[in-house]
């Protein structure tokens, strides 16, 4: 049965109309113009860099040996994360950017399934037993304009993946702020400046524990380090951050 509903209404391409061999699958030409990150990236926010890339603070490893330091894209040299490690799985142009906007604003939440593949593979190396994972949450009238937070979508899928804990609702965005498309640098961060808090009493979950928090997009960094601070002041421990998309360079 399965095989002939598969005749009769076959897989499509994540992208296009394409036939594929299995459902939440890219075609080959699609596959190959999407910009997956590989290769030597940034400690801290997970841009791709060249194999010179410039080396962070000294970082030791357990046991007290000396570990190569943390190599750090420009952005984070210039800006200080208040989160300790981070990666993404994709660069957000061409077709990632068709499928994080389909995701985000085109009803598509069946694409967090295989966005949720494609950012276990790049979060892997940072990824800790006992971490919780925490969303980037929406505030609730953006919220119920979109039906759904695609930052909830992809940390689900993580936790099915990873086997970790998820708090979906460990954060809280108190105020729904400007929108940050067309903002400068700092005025992304003077407008999620204190944005996002802990829940009153479901962020208590995070004192102690180590945090990996989930978005789409990393852009500057301001969402997530409002949710970060947010993170801090709820008592966590060190926190990561995961994207499904990282702006490698701002204009």
């Amino acid at each position: 049965m399965q095989n002939l509903l598969k005749v009769i209404f076959p897989d499509h391409c994540l992208c296009c109309d394409a036939p594929v061999a299995t459902a939440g699958a890219l075609c080959g030409p699609c596959w190959r113009d999407t910009p997956f990150v590989a290769g030597p990236v940034c400690d801290k926010c997970g841009a791709p860099l060249m194999e010179d890339c410039t080396p962070g603070p000294d970082r030791a490893r357990k046991g007290g040996a000396r570990a190569e330091p943390p190599a750090l894209c420009d952005d984070c040299l210039a800006t200080e994360r208040p989160w300790s490690r981070g990666r993404a799985a994709l660069l957000y142009s061409g077709n990632a950017r068709r499928l994080v906007l389909a995701l985000k604003h085109g009803d598509r939440p069946e694409l967090a399934r295989p966005a949720a593949r494609w950012l276990m593979e790049a979060v892997r190396p940072i990824l800790d037993d006992g971490m919780i994972i925490v969303p980037v949450p929406l505030h609730r009238r953006r919220l119920w304009q979109r039906k759904f937070n695609q930052a909830a979508l992809l940390a689900a899928g993580l936790a099915r993946l990873s086997g970790l804990e998820i708090q979906p609702q460990a954060l809280v965005r108190d105020r729904p702020g400007r929108r940050q498309e067309g903002l400068n640098r700092r005025q992304r961060f003077v407008n999620l400046r204190g944005a996002i808090v802990p829940h009153r009493r479901l962020g208590r979950v995070l004192a102690g524990r180590d945090v990996l928090l989930v978005d789409d997009v990393m852009t500057s960094g301001a969402t997530l380090a409002a949710a970060a601070d947010a993170c801090r002041a709820a008592g966590a421990g060190r926190i990561s951050v995961a994207t499904l998309a990282r702006v490698a360079r701002e204009a």
